[in-house]
């Protein structure tokens, strides 16, 4: 318990900062770009988003797994790692090129294209590096990697707009810089991909792609539910009701966080726990507080909606507001996924979201085709609503098929529920005592 509280106040620290950062830039574009400019923004970031997770081919998930384990050598891993992050960043930013190229309609120029898609191999090469200090444990050293790139980004952010008047330009570069910060940082501290030999092993390769592209399938599924509404929109709707939805959506998301921070540890441990069922039921009693938290601050932004929009990013996206409305019930109820998926990833079984994650989103494809041309980003909110929703009762469904824990016990509160809080708030008094 006391070096998971450790952990956890670690990835705390981490996840607070990418809120603050992450909403800073939002607030940052908001109030210095139009609504039109920053649906543009939105649309230039889905594509390279989606094959940051398709293009890393679930070898951070397959290479946690593996140095977890023990399976094969630090050096052996890093070796094929490498080779792995070499191909799938030359492909994935060609296909995505040519994506944005025959499928984006509100694109006003080639060279912003040229940004967006550069950040993908920088993006790719600290996914990977993240998955090897998840595998031995390195919480502090995986924080890094995920929050350096968000101030990074709000720094150049309000630099690029506010100084520069770079405009949509600036906003990209400013994308592309945060991920290129965290890339030169490894390098410079050696704690790169770069291997002693580049000698192919075609037996860790083979490993880590047999498991691997499970991670890649299913994440890529998962992803899809998340942004398959920006994509439909842009082409079904106007960079105006983009820009609306991407706002509100971009302040429920960020409720993600909260179980992310348990979720990043449950990850790390599960791929070197013992005994896999009690470890599934302390990761249910976690799903238990996570729903908790997430669901108190839900009703606060609901309550304050209005004032939070207006606060945040101005008149301009007051619209937002009922977007926002929309979307908080499903990603309270998300909250089972976010969590839960984790542990069963940690234990090489990331096809049981797979299972959980096309029938929802087919069902989010159907209903944005409906939705999207009748009320535009309310449109797309719904569908998301619909989404997430089902997808938080197939996966609590399957995942409790899986571990052979009970629903009822899964979502069940009990007493013994809240020691980690207790534990937390005790530790914290110890060091402000001291």
């Amino acid at each position: 318990m006391a070096s998971f509280v450790k952990d956890l106040v670690r990835v705390g620290f981490s996840k607070l900062n990418i809120i603050i950062f992450g909403v800073g830039t939002s607030i940052a574009t908001a109030r210095l770009l139009t609504p039109d400019e920053n649906g543009i923004i939105a649309a230039l970031l889905v594509y390279p988003s989606l094959f940051m997770v398709l293009g890393s081919m679930g070898i951070r998930q397959s290479t946690t797994y593996f140095v977890g384990k023990e399976i094969y050598s630090l050096e052996r891993i890093k070796q094929a790692v490498t080779q792995i992050w070499l191909i799938t960043s030359l492909i994935s930013m060609v296909v995505c090129f040519l994506l944005f190229h025959y499928l984006s309609k509100s694109i006003p120029d080639f060279s912003l294209v040229l940004v967006s898609v550069l950040c993908i191999p920088f993006s790719l090469h600290n996914t990977y590096c993240a998955g090897i200090f998840l595998g031995k444990n390195e919480i502090k050293a995986f924080n890094k990697i995920n929050w350096i790139p968000n101030f990074v980004t709000f720094l150049t952010t309000f630099i690029l707009l506010y100084f520069f008047d770079f405009e949509v330009m600036g906003a990209m570069l400013a994308y592309l810089f945060g991920h290129m910060a965290i890339f030169i940082a490894l390098w410079i501290r050696r704690d790169n991909l770069l291997p002693n030999t580049f000698q192919i092993d075609k037996e860790v390769i083979s490993k880590m792609l047999s498991l691997g592209l499970i991670y890649a399938f299913a994440l890529l599924i998962v992803n899809l539910n998340y942004k398959i509404d920006v994509v439909l929109l842009e082409n079904l709707s106007t960079p105006y009701e983009l820009g609306i939805y991407a706002k509100g959506s971009s302040i429920v998301q960020y409720l993600w966080q909260i179980p992310m921070l348990f979720s990043t540890i449950v990850f790390a441990r599960s791929a070197t726990s013992k005994d896999g069922l009690a470890f599934s039921k302390k990761v249910a009693q976690l799903l238990r507080l996570s729903i908790l938290m997430v669901g108190f601050v839900a009703l606060v932004l609901m309550l304050l909606s209005k004032q939070v929009i207006l606060l945040l990013f101005g008149e301009a996206f007051l619209p937002s507001v009922i977007v926002m409305q929309i979307l908080l019930p499903g990603v309270v109820l998300l909250t089972v996924f976010k969590v839960m998926n984790m542990d069963l990833a940690g234990k090489g079984k990331p096809y049981i979201s797979l299972k959980s994650m096309w029938i929802p989103l087919i069902l989010n494809v159907v209903c944005n085709l409906y939705f999207i041309p009748l009320y535009g980003s309310k449109g797309a909110a719904i569908s998301s609503l619909i989404s997430y929703s089902a997808a938080s009762f197939f996966f609590l469904y399957f995942y409790s098929k899986e571990t052979n824990i009970p629903i009822r016990e899964i979502i069940g509160y009990k007493k013994s529920d809240f020691e980690p809080i207790l534990a937390i708030q005790k530790k914290l008094t110890q060091k402000i005592k001291r």
